[in-house]
């Protein structure tokens, strides 16, 4: 008997020292660890512990002390990548574990709204297009993975998440409720450099950029930093404690990001904000040279937004043009007519491979792949005509009749549709309108809900404008 109770007592003072050690999130089961790279392993344990971290692709032990908070962290070297898949052993503090079902890829952030947040199988009223052929079809368990941080608020910094999914697998039953713009992106990748992609995605509907910002910056700006209690998903700072926060540093790429409806109105500031919010993210992933890309996707168009969504389309283009390595995708065609008040459209597929052919081109070396939407670059009116140069058109236009979304005033400030233009080489497009003898402004997609159907002859749409002559 007294062997039994010293042999049980030894049980439980074993399964006590292997509780201390633990792994933190997304460091887990199912992991994507980024390619190439010192790539960070992290977890607990009691203070002052030695940690001994072998990863199982080259044997090599990597060693950290756990500081006062217990916390250890490593960096270990990562192989090329491969759907290989490995597993990663931690001992120390009295106890062993192990992360299994690891692949190497290239890992990239997800954040942002609800048109990040908005899942493959949809929303409520809001269909994702096309959803149940992707669902049935998705067999790309060990190409795509995702984990996903759930709705959380924190009034002070974490160092953990407290609600997440673990590591999904774009799987049936894993993809449902994968961020649909962020699984479109990693498919898209996936298929071009053939390799494991992983997503942390920890977007939250309705935040502003101000959700995403530390306690201390919002106080420099003198933003209000109290709880809005009627409208949470407007409240300061908290999204950044309690859900970036717990993320900072996970080795990644790069960040996509969909958000702005929620700043709409206060484009005023949101240059500032939004650049300082880049800033601050690739300073919490020791990005000291941004070399991590941001790209940003170009808000929707939507009945609601009270007259002033073309600013902040603007504020957002302007952005992505002030940042170093920053881009950004237009969406002003990826809504249908009944569409006008759904702030959430169904063409999600478009938007995440938009967002690919960016970091395609960008960052993986497929300076084939069309990226850029047409940008006006010059402007000149000759009698009833008005010419403008383009970037990204030296091909020409995918028409030059049944246009939509494209307007020009004369004096009287009255705008009508231009049915008809005619494109040049090097991208000069010949707008005129027999109902504007001394054109005065042209304006393309510039309204709250105002889609275009012009695109470049490789399919990207033009960016909005609105040009006074």
């Amino acid at each position: 008997m007294k062997r039994r109770i010293t042999a049980a007592a030894l049980l439980l003072v074993s399964f006590s020292a292997l509780a201390k050690l633990s792994v933190k999130e997304p460091c887990s089961d199912g992991m994507v660890l980024q390619q190439k790279a010192e790539a960070v392993v992290w977890g607990h344990a009691n203070p002052a512990m030695v940690i001994k971290v072998t990863p199982s692709w080259d044997g090599k032990t990597y060693e950290a002390t756990t500081d006062k908070k217990g916390v250890w962290k490593v960096k270990v070297l990562t192989p090329e990548a491969s759907y290989t898949k490995y597993s990663i052993t931690v001992k120390g503090d009295g106890g062993t574990l192990t992360i299994k079902d690891v692949l190497v890829g290239e890992v990239w952030i997800a954040s942002g709204q609800s048109n990040m947040e908005m899942p493959v199988r949809g929303y409520f009223n809001c269909p994702v297009e096309g959803s149940a052929e992707i669902i049935a079809n998705a067999k790309l368990q060990d190409k795509v993975r995702m984990f996903s941080v759930a709705q959380d608020q924190s009034d002070e910094p974490l160092d953990d998440v407290r609600k997440h999914s673990g590591w999904q697998k774009a799987d049936p039953r894993g993809i449902l409720w994968m961020s649909a713009t962020a699984f479109f992106f990693a498919r898209q990748l996936n298929a071009v450099l053939d390799i494991p992609v992983g997503i942390v995605a920890f977007p939250y509907g309705g935040t502003r950029v101000e959700s995403w910002l530390p306690k201390e910056i919002l106080e420099e700006f003198g933003e209000p930093l109290e709880r809005i209690e009627n409208n949470h998903y407007h409240n300061p700072f908290r999204m950044y404690n309690s859900m970036q926060r717990p993320m900072q540093g996970y080795t990644a790429k790069g960040f996509i990001w969909y958000q702005g409806c929620s700043n709409v109105g206060h484009d005023d500031v949101f240059v500032q904000r939004m650049s300082t919010l880049i800033e601050r993210w690739r300073e919490d992933w020791g990005d000291k040279d941004a070399e991590m890309p941001f790209y940003q996707v170009e808000i929707a168009p939507w009945e609601g937004y009270g007259g002033s969504a073309p600013a902040l389309r603007k504020a957002q283009h302007e952005t992505a043009a002030a940042v170093p390595n920053g881009g950004i995708v237009v969406t002003n065609d990826l809504v249908y007519p009944y569409e006008t008040k759904q702030i959430h459209p169904c063409q999600k597929r478009q938007v995440g491979e938009r967002l690919a052919y960016l970091a395609l081109n960008r960052d993986y070396g497929f300076d084939t792949i069309a990226c850029y939407s047409p940008d006006v670059l010059e402007v000149t009116a000759d009698g009833g005509e008005v010419v403008i140069r383009f970037s990204n058109c030296s091909n020409g236009v995918d028409r030059e009749r049944g246009i939509e979304g494209l307007e020009i005033c004369g004096p009287d400030g009255v705008f009508y549709p231009v049915t008809e233009l005619w494109c040049e080489w090097g991208g000069l497009l010949h707008i005129s309108s027999p109902d504007v003898p001394e054109p005065k402004e042209v304006r393309y997609g510039w309204g709250d809900f105002v889609p275009g159907n012009l695109h470049n002859t490789e399919g990207l749409p033009f960016s909005p404008f609105d040009i006074k002559l």
